[in-house]
């Protein structure tokens, strides 16, 4: 079998960014649609393509996929959310308290946090209660990359023990009568999550050790939640068909490492193995191709025609940026196309150069280190650590607050700094810290996944009004933070993609985002292109010639610096 086999309502598909977990989840629930069964597929993702993958306008209520009887699909848009759960907040409140008073509560929802609290929100009706999705026979999460899926899935338990230990009226979640209510949903999300006769839960792995690596740890750290029926999923599955060409060789002998040396943990588990396409999984027909196991044995007739001119590599890029001195260089995107191994690249490059580098991540699933090879003179690798940037800001609001507050009020400030939230406010505080240090050296920031850097970025807009609600001292670094980014002599952002329809289109995407904060992109880098390579692998040709087109959009539209690094045999 290519695609897992389905024996429980809910369906969780998991795994690092890239790794294909929309195509996945689309093709399987496709195939059960096919099958009878109706279907209904959900994307948690900020970032979502499920519209893309699909070919269908999606909406936050379930839509008919035309060609798919049976199949439905729905995002949950966490701005949307945000919007109805703070206007359900607060709400039933105009009219009777002070116009002032209506201005602090809706300041209390304005930030980041609240983003992700209504999207959970959202997530709960979902999963918590059966009414909502009761027309369907199978519901099919596509979820967003591990650490954003993990926060997530941590947090019925995160706000049920937040809401039972309370004792004061409000937080940085709102006023808590509000959470109170969802108090049952919130257990009956936890007791489906770890129900194996209700749930199971889909780890996506390309044939790649980092990717196998991170779904080891997703196993062990669901395991902890008790979510115990899991499955593995082996997607992009390659094996030449003839020896000889460089490329496909590697490609192959690397699939088959990975795979022999996987963690015990994953052994175990029952497993499928999706092949490698000659196209994209964009559309019912590719998704169809998916679940075809022969697909990865069909001959693909080699492009016989020149390969187009393109773009330069990296070296341009980093001799640019290397005669400014200092600054800042943020590469973004979508999850998997490779930002931390660009980010890695130039950081190294420019340590060569001679210039004092600190290549940092903000990404809660990172592998930096992984990408850097050997000790480099001048080059500090570090990580933004959530869990000691927590503990470290508790103490500070504490030190400063708490002192002056009675009992009471103490308990309250207390109550507030173990609210989930907290998390979000100690690693922006560190982010901005690290771009500080852009003054006198080189800061390489490999950032999280679009939709979690974009939701990092918009707190600096509301992160004083944490400040004031926890009498915390806001940190010059974080003051300065915004104009540091918006300045395109202190700061270059570099979008990273591949030469695939998803990923140049959420590239797109982020810039216009981008734009909106005030932030303009230094170029676009195009990772792990298959055309560059000189691949002359039957299937691995046909998708290199496929990359033409998004090589085009990018250089011709929506950059005026390019650069292009090919798949490279060395991992």
């Amino acid at each position: 079998m290519a695609l897992p086999l389905v024996d429980t309502r809910y369906l969780f598909f998991t795994g690092k960014g890239g790794v294909g977990k929309t195509s996945l989840s689309c093709a399987t629930g496709l195939a059960l649609a096919e099958s009878g069964k109706r279907v209904l597929i959900i994307s948690t993702d900020p970032a979502s393509n499920l519209d893309e993958v699909l070919g269908t306008i999606l909406s936050s209520t379930p839509t008919p996929i035309g060609g798919a009887p049976g199949l439905c699909a729905l995002n949950i848009d966490p701005e949307a959310a945000a919007h109805a759960y703070k206007e359900r907040m607060v709400g039933p409140y105009r009219g009777i308290l002070p116009s002032a008073a209506i201005a602090s509560m809706e300041e209390q929802f304005s930030g980041a946090c609240t983003v992700e609290i209504a999207a959970f929100d959202e997530f709960a009706k979902l999963l918590g209660d059966p009414t909502t999705t009761g027309d369907f026979d199978h519901v099919v999460f596509d979820t967003a990359p591990t650490g954003h899926t993990l926060r997530l899935l941590t947090l019925p338990s995160a706000w049920t023990e937040f809401i039972a230990s309370s004792t004061g009226g409000a937080s940085c979640l709102g006023p808590l009568a509000g959470l109170e209510k969802q108090k049952a949903l919130y257990a009956a999300t936890v007791a489906q999550l770890a129900d194996p006769a209700m749930t199971t839960v889909v780890l996506v792995s390309r044939p790649e050790r980092s990717a196998l690596r991170e779904a080891d740890r997703t196993r062990g750290e669901l395991a902890e939640l008790g979510v115990g029926k899991l499955h593995l999923a082996i997607n992009g599955v390659f094996t030449a068909l003839r020896a000889g060409d460089a490329i496909a060789d590697a490609m192959t002998e690397r699939g088959r490492d990975a795979l022999a040396s996987l963690p015990p943990g994953l052994a175990g588990l029952p497993r499928t193995r999706t092949p490698l396409l000659p196209t994209g999984t964009v559309g019912l027909d590719s998704l169809r191709a998916m679940g075809a196991a022969e697909a990865a044995t069909q001959s693909h007739p080699a492009p016989t025609e020149p390969p187009p001119v393109l773009p330069d590599g990296l070296e341009p890029l980093v001799a640019e940026i290397a005669a400014t001195g200092h600054g800042v260089i943020m590469t973004m995107g979508k999850g998997g196309v490779g930002k931390t191994t660009v980010a890695a690249a130039i950081a190294t490059a420019l340590a060569r150069r001679g210039h004092l580098v600190t290549l940092s991540t903000t990404d809660p699933a990172a592998h930096v280190q992984d990408a850097v090879e050997g000790e480099i003179a001048g080059l500090t690798v570090t990580r933004i650590d959530p869990e000691r940037e927590v503990a470290d800001y508790r103490d500070e609001v504490l030190a400063k607050a708490g002192g002056n507050l009675d009992e009471a009020g103490r308990a309250m400030l207390e109550e507030d700094l173990r609210s989930p939230c907290t998390e979000e406010i100690a690693v922006f505080r560190a982010f901005a810290r690290t771009v500080e240090g852009g003054q006198d050296r080189f800061v390489v920031l490999d950032t999280a996944p679009t939709g979690h850097t974009i939701l990092l970025l918009d707190a600096a807009e509301a992160y004083h009004r944490d400040v004031l609600r926890t009498q915390a001292t806001m940190p010059e670094a974080v003051r300065r933070l915004l104009p540091r980014l918006r300045d395109p002599q202190f700061t270059r952002t570099i979008i990273v993609t591949l030469a695939e329809a998803t990923p140049v289109h959420e590239a797109e995407r982020l810039q216009r985002d981008l734009a909106r904060a005030g932030i303009t992109p230094f170029a676009w880098v195009i990772n792990q292109s298959l055309l560059a390579s000189g691949t002359r692998d039957p299937l691995l040709a046909r998708r290199g010639r496929a990359e033409i087109a998004f090589i085009d959009r990018v250089t011709r539209s929506l950059s005026s610096r390019a650069a292009l690094i090919p798949w490279r045999t060395a991992p």
